[in-house]
């Protein structure tokens, strides 16, 4: 599995370790993944995604999945998340037809 964020695109940067005597190593900062189930409201399913705490909040913030799905870049999603976007987005278009 890749260290990816499904949601932000979010995954590892790299940097330095930095001793006392100021000797640098490289090191990997990773990002807070976590397996969570999220809800959609319009198409009434959950799904598994490992998103990320920072996503999870920007989830929170929007006002759900589907919320913050509807104003997400296409760049930084992943294919699962591009597929329930689509879903959603057919689903509406129906629901107001």
């Amino acid at each position: 599995m890749s260290r990816v964020c499904e949601l932000t695109g979010k995954g590892p940067m790299t940097g330095n370790n930095v001793s006392h005597a100021n000797n640098r190593t490289r090191r990997r900062f990773l990002p807070n993944l976590n397996e969570l189930t999220l809800i959609s409201d319009v198409l009434g399913q959950s799904f598994r995604l490992r998103i990320s705490a920072a996503g999870l909040r920007s989830v929170d913030h929007r006002g759900g999945l589907d919320a913050f799905l509807a104003k997400a870049k296409d760049e930084d999603l992943s294919t699962k998340a591009l597929k329930i976007k689509k879903d959603i987005a057919k689903a509406q278009a129906s629901a107001a037809a």
